[in-house]
């Protein structure tokens, strides 16, 4: 499988945002060309080189100088400011090992923190998040995380309403909807730059086709969204304009349209769901004296009265599908806006409908959810972690910050655990973590961070170990995507940058230090686990009809093709169709309006069925005064997350290399502020410098700073200094959502502009920093 030098130049490839072959010259990596199947090629696929043989790329394995001088915990409060001397693969895994031994011998192994969220690689064996779970298990276990930044909020909710996490991550195929939907109502619109990338790759693009079937067959689309840009042209949606945070009001007032003039549909909310009337006398405002009108929900909203009564009886005459994007649960009170989408779709009783109900994430994620959806393709098995410590995903400034205190979570009563030891490897969390500032001040608490990482970005900067690990194309995988018709093998098309390491040898090395290599491995290499997890594909789509060519052949081609099923999956549609055959997953069986079980936790935050709660910072609060626009921290257009900030697409969309910051030109105006200005964004949080781009397709009063600028800030490993490329994540609150989900609160936060007239400094994050040799 080791490519030689005369077919490096048509080795077969994919990535997150999609597949490619990669041209190879003298060694290096000069280009890419889209999959032939995919119909609608991501644009940033041309970053890949420039992001492989990047400047940022870590070229060896170095230590922090104060841990090196010092010990465990030397100088902690000077990681990212501190040097970093370089050393030996053997030095650096001794010293690796060693600090393992001694956090578990001194402090157990629930006191080593082995999260790594983050997308990684596509790849099922070469999965950076499996293979340090895989390796800590053999180990003895760690404290993980539970959920992702991206859905905390809408799996924690899900199985309580519909019984089911994956009712938050699937939906009804797009077939379906093209085919049968009328209309369409997206909360948060149809990002199509979000439906570039899918976490395990994407064969083909297929979203603007079926978005175009679909309006062909007369299905007509609304956008919700203070962005005009969440939903394409050509689309010709109706639009929207709720404030931030405000999705809930307007969905009590559509339920209230619904109920007052009878367009709900009775027989199905009896047979298929419980706690109706509960929630009737909400909307109603029998059980608080407040109606949920429309008018009601303008004056939360904006939003106009009378758009949204029209829009409520055109979901009720029509079949209707109602999605959701993960953005609306990632502010506060989070869990709200999904448990009323499903509310809103039961009550126009179209779940389990073709093209009809609810699905979530459309315009969040890129799969097509057409192909065979039983056809599992297995990723490297990561054991049984024998620790039974956990977080929720987005608390570890709380952990780390606030060690042994208690918190509720789910309707458990937990307590934080004391971390000595972090170990990173896939994910950062300097982009995915909101409050930087916090969680700088957090990140100085353990006595040692590890960072298995290929660039210098913010984590591995503020880390006191770190190990330079490969990229997906210095090594042999496949990948697949639930929702994707595609198997891809990812073939190694260049040798390993500098002295990188995959993650599996690199925690090999580590497992044969501490005797459990044999465990870790099972006596298989990279090339025998590739076959492996392919070979055990081939035989789950043996059982189910499926016939794949022998992994040879599948790996001379480059690909596999699955044909989709002969029926388009329809969500729930068996639940409908017989409720008492096929009950949901929870206590009740049926779609749960009111939960008696999230009543029973008590929590002021989530109560029994769908509220309105303000946030904690909205448009409407009282903090608005002083900073009076709401900061949208929306997914980026030319990158995924942070992957790829260093390569040229991103780049050059920068603002004098800042990323950009959009606002309304009413907003700009008044602040004296021009298109390509620089702009200093800031609030109590913190401040960071962003590039203005001036729009009439955004709402007044709300400015918009996509994620992922690799963090640069002015004093390196000082809390509070100014960002100076972008990153808004210094600029979000750092708060659960609530205490059912304890998810990211990223999207509740107000923040103030002026203009940045000082000398513009120079961006060094995609340089490298200050390496002693010895």
């Amino acid at each position: 499988m080791t490519p030689t030098t005369s077919d490096t130049t048509n080795r077969r490839h994919t990535s997150h945002w999609g597949a490619f072959t990669a041209a190879v010259q003298n060694g290096k990596l000069v280009g890419v060309t889209p999959f032939e199947k995919d119909s609608d090629p991501a644009t940033y696929l041309k970053s890949i080189p420039g992001a492989v043989h990047s400047e940022a790329r870590i070229a060896g394995p170095v230590v922090r100088k104060g841990w090196l001088e010092n010990g465990p915990g030397g100088n902690r409060e000077s990681r990212g400011a501190e040097p970093f001397v370089a050393v030996s693969w053997d030095n650096a895994l001794d010293l690796v090992a060693d600090e393992l031994r001694r956090v578990k011998r001194d402090f157990r192994n629930e006191s080593i923190m082995a999260g790594s969220y983050g997308w990684s690689s596509a790849g099922k064996f070469h999965h950076a998040r499996t293979q340090l779970h895989r390796f800590m298990n053999c180990f003895g276990g760690f404290t993980g995380q539970i959920g992702t930044y991206s859905t905390a909020a809408a799996t924690a909710i899900m199985p309580h309403v519909v019984g089911t996490a994956t009712a938050a991550l699937a939906g009804t195929s797009s077939k379906s909807i093209s085919d049968h939907a009328q209309l369409m109502v997206c909360f948060g619109g149809l990002p199509l730059g979000n439906m570039q990338s899918a976490v395990g790759g994407v064969g083909d693009h297929d979203t603007l086709r079926w978005l175009r079937e679909a309006r062909a067959n007369g299905c007509e689309f609304v956008s919700i969204s203070p962005i005009r840009e969440d939903m394409a042209e050509f689309i010709q949606a109706g639009w929207l304009q709720p404030k931030p945070n405000t999705d809930t009001a307007v969905m009590l007032a559509l339920a209230h349209v619904l109920a007052t003039e009878s367009l709900h549909d009775e027989g199905f909310l009896s047979s298929h769901c419980v706690g109706y009337d509960s929630f009737e006398r909400y909307v109603l405002g029998e059980s608080d004296g407040q109606p949920k009108t429309p008018e009601w929900a303008a004056a939360i909203s904006g939003t106009e009265a009378d758009a949204i009564r029209s829009l409520a009886r055109r979901m009720s005459s029509t079949r209707t599908m109602l999605t959701c994007t993960y953005s609306l649960q990632r502010g506060d009170h989070g869990e709200q806006p999904f448990w009323m989408v499903v509310v809103l779709a039961a009550m126009l009783g179209q779940i389990g409908l073709p093209g009809g109900g609810f699905a979530m994430g459309y315009g969040s994620i890129g799969v097509n959810r057409d192909a065979a959806r039983d056809l599992s393709v297995p990723i490297l098995p990561a054991g049984r972690n024998p620790v039974e410590s956990s977080i929720p995903v987005a608390r570890i400034s709380d952990m780390l910050l606030h060690p042994g205190e208690p918190y509720q979570f789910n309707g458990m009563d937990c307590r934080y655990p004391d971390i000595k030891l972090v170990y990173w490897s896939g994910g950062n969390p300097f982009h995915h973590h909101q409050d930087v500032n916090r969680l700088i001040r957090a990140w100085q608490g353990p006595d040692t961070i590890i960072v298995n990482e290929p660039w210098w970005t913010a984590t591995a900067r503020h880390a006191d170990i770190v190990l330079p690990a490969t990229t997906s194309l210095e090594r042999n995988d496949l990948s697949a995507s639930a929702g994707d018709r595609f198997v891809m093998a990812m073939q190694k098309s260049v040798e390993p940058v500098g002295d990188a390491r995959n993650d599996f040898d690199i925690f090999l090395g580590l497992a044969r230090r501490l005797g459990i290599a044999e465990a870790f491995d099972e006596g298989r290499d990279e090339e025998a686990w590739v076959r492996h997890l392919y070979d055990l594909t081939h035989r789950f789509a043996a059982q189910r009809g499926v016939e794949l060519p022998g992994f040879d052949a599948f790996w001379e081609q480059g690909f596999v093709e699955i044909p989709p099923p002969a029926k388009p999956f329809v969500m729930f549609d068996d639940f409908r169709s017989d409720p008492e055959e096929h009950p949901l997953r929870t206590p009740s069986g049926k779609v749960e309006i009111f939960s008696e079980k999230i009543a029973g936790f008590g929590y002021d935050d989530c109560p029994g069925h769908p509220v309105w709660q303000e946030p904690v910072e909205w448009l409407g609060a009282e903090s608005a005064k002083r900073y009076p626009l709401h900061l949208i921290s929306n997914q980026p257009s030319a990158r995924l997350h942070s992957q790829m900030d260093q390569g040229s697409v991103s780049r050059d969309t920068k603002i004098r290399g800042r990323e950009p910051i959009t606002m309304h030109t009413d907003d700009a105006t008044a602040r004296g502020l021009a298109d390509g200005d620089i702009a200093r964004v800031f609030n109590d949080r913190g401040e960071v410098l962003a590039g203005v781009a001036i729009s009439d397709g955004i709402l007044p009063g709300v400015v918009a700073l996509a994620t992922g600028a690799w963090y640069d800030p002015l004093e390196p490993g000082k809390a509070g200094t100014l960002d100076i490329h972008g990153n808004p994540n210094v600029l979000t609150l750092d708060k659960g959502t609530s205490k059912l989900a304890q998810g990211p609160a990223a999207q509740s936060a107000l923040v103030e502009i002026d203009r940045y007239d000082g000398v513009l400094p120079e961006i060094t994050v995609f340089s490298q920093p200050t390496v002693i040799e010895r």
